[in-house]
């Protein structure tokens, strides 16, 4: 079956850039409404009207350049910074000074904040320390003291931009953390994917050499014991290291960008009884509805290849004379299988310990399919009452209902 990649892009300051652009343009028509408001505090206003042709110019110009932290380059950042440096100097050549005494703004006013906070977009809170230092500068050249409201105005300035530049550096952490570990868990997966497989089909003929060659001595013992050994190197390669799966890339468009593979769940449903059907036999009842059971290919495939691991494990430690049954029940948001046998049951601690020894049936064959498909795999063995284990499958896979 062919994969295909699926690509997750997160971004927490793309919000960001986007409500800077909004601001840019809502200060900009703020600040042309102030110095239509107070016209008349205007000495040169001819002046004044140059700047704001400029403004308006630049600001409508460089949209695109606040879209992303690639677009807004160090040589924007700087003419924009002298852009509202320039405004902030004119001030006092075109107003009166009734209109400093009385605390009026300066030409570009809060346009001002919109350029320190690109700064703290881009590079965080050292960036915006960086540019809200001149920006506080030229607000106290221009008004000529240290005014309360002023000063306020810049503290204010500096402690905002020096505070969203830091929880960006944040969030761009926060998402490359998010990016390992999505990366890691796709690769588990792999990897548990991969030790199901080779557990159904490698392991078990490997098993079964081993026994034969055994029982039958001479050369083929020691065909036997190389299988043996060749069993054991493998189930501890299978249990151990990571598949690397996913890629993990940084896009300054886009935000953290992981690529995972995955197998698609094309075509329509599956009737799970014809998987099931191949099981059934002299010593394997099977018990099913009689319509059919209907569920996404990957989930019935997944389904019934765990009944098989769980029939695997009654012939391999119920016996050969060991019966087994396979009861289908069809719910209205599940499906439920369940594999019952009349052997002697499992012992008290001996899934956990052949989990450590590397024996992964049960905890990768059988739970770990069901767990893929967002279901449960629950496992009752009474010693010399047989063991029942019971497996159940949603219709809507995790991912579908998501969506």
């Amino acid at each position: 079956m062919s994969k295909r990649e699926r690509v997750i892009r997160m971004s927490v300051e793309q919000p960001l850039w986007r409500a800077l652009t909004g601001y840019r343009v809502l200060t900009l028509l703020y600040a042309i409404g102030l110095f239509a408001s107070a016209y008349d505090d205007y000495d040169r206003a001819g002046v004044a009207l140059a700047y704001f042709a400029v403004l308006t110019v630049w600001t409508l110009a460089t949209l695109p350049r606040v879209q992303s932290a690639a677009a807004c380059t160090k040589r924007f950042l700087a003419v924009d910074l002298a852009v509202a440096l320039t405004g902030i100097v004119l001030t006092p050549w075109v107003v009166t000074q009734g209109h400093i005494d009385r605390g009026g703004p300066t030409l570009p006013s809060i346009w001002t904040a919109g350029s320190v906070l690109a700064f703290a977009l881009k590079g965080g809170w050292r960036w915006a320390a960086f540019a809200s230092t001149p920006v506080a500068v030229a607000n106290l050249v221009e008004r000529g003291h240290p005014a309360r409201d002023t000063v306020h105005s810049v503290v204010l300035v500096w402690v905002a931009s020096i505070a969203i530049g830091y929880v960006v550096e944040v969030a761009r952490a926060s998402e490359r953390t998010l990016a390992r570990a999505l990366e890691i868990e796709a690769a588990t997966r792999e990897r548990e994917r991969l030790a199901r497989d080779i557990h159904d089909g490698v392991l078990q003929v490997l098993a079964m050499v081993q026994r034969r060659g055994t029982v039958l001595g001479g050369d083929a013992a020691e065909l036997g014991r190389l299988a043996g050994e060749q069993e054991v190197a493998l189930r501890t390669l299978v249990s151990g290291g990571l598949v690397p799966l996913s890629r993990v890339s940084e896009d300054e468009t886009q935000g953290a960008v992981v690529r995972l593979v995955e197998e698609p769940d094309d075509g329509g449903p599956v009737d799970l009884r014809a998987l099931l059907a191949r099981y059934a036999g002299s010593r394997v009842g099977l018990a099913e509805p009689g319509a059919p059971v209907e569920l996404p290919p990957r989930a019935a495939r997944e389904l019934a290849a765990a009944v098989g691991a769980a029939l695997d494990n009654v012939r391999r430690h119920a016996g050969d004379g060991a019966r087994a049954w396979i009861l289908v029940e069809d719910e209205p948001g599940e499906v439920v299988v369940t594999v019952r046998d009349d052997g002697p049951g499992i012992p008290e601690g001996r899934l956990a310990q052949a989990e450590g020894e590397g024996r992964l049936g049960v905890a990768q064959s059988i739970r770990g399919r069901l767990r893929d498909l967002g279901g449960s795999a629950e496992l009752v063995s009474t010693p010399g009452q047989g063991t029942e284990v019971e497996l159940k499958v949603p219709k809507v896979s995790p991912g579908k209902a998501e969506r």
